[in-house]
């Protein structure tokens, strides 16, 4: 039976990586960071990938089959990609297991706190929690308000895109600057 299980989830494998790939783009967005005040530093990508595949995957595990097989390729995708940067950014191997599992809590939480806000149409909330995740408490003027409706526009953007484009590793983000503006 486990044999059967690792089977079907690398029949989602490219396709995961497909839709990380493209939440990665959304989240390295210029707009993101120029304008919108998102830090610019290896914390800051962090949160900024983690929003946009959180809610990539809260779409995915909504949906009926194969949505959430796609969702954990997504996030298979994410922590292998995490895996390997850190890696190449001179992580120890002694050191790897501790920071996934720290990057892996993190990006729960944040996932947890986006959907619950976002099921609940909540902009309040989620510009609470992005200010809490992205810029550990105090953002910009504004900034945290504009992320929070730009995350609920893609929220919203993901929710009307078809599973069959999905399951073959398709997704359109909306881009930053169009939705924040």
């Amino acid at each position: 039976m486990a044999l059967f299980g690792l089977l079907r989830r690398r029949k989602w494998e490219r396709a995961g990586f497909q839709l990380y790939t493209a939440a990665v783009q959304a989240a390295r967005d210029p707009y993101l960071y120029e304008r919108l005040g998102a830090p610019d530093t290896l914390d800051g990508r962090f949160d900024m990938i983690g929003l946009h595949v959180s809610l990539l995957i809260h779409r995915l595990r909504s949906a009926p089959r194969p949505g959430p097989e796609l969702a954990q390729a997504v996030f298979d995708a994410m922590f292998s990609d995490m895996d390997f940067n850190l890696r190449e950014i001179g992580v120890s191997d002694m050191a790897i297991g501790k920071r996934m599992r720290a990057m892996w809590e993190a990006f729960h939480g944040r996932a947890q706190a986006y959907a619950a806000a976002v099921d609940a149409g909540d902009e309040a909330a989620l510009a609470a929690a992005v200010a809490r995740n992205v810029w550990r408490g105090t953002a910009p003027d504004g900034n945290a308000a504009a992320l929070a409706r730009l995350a609920a526009d893609q929220a919203r953007h993901l929710a009307t895109q078809g599973m069959e484009a999905l399951a073959k590793g398709r997704v359109d983000f909306l881009p930053s600057q169009q939705v924040a503006a």
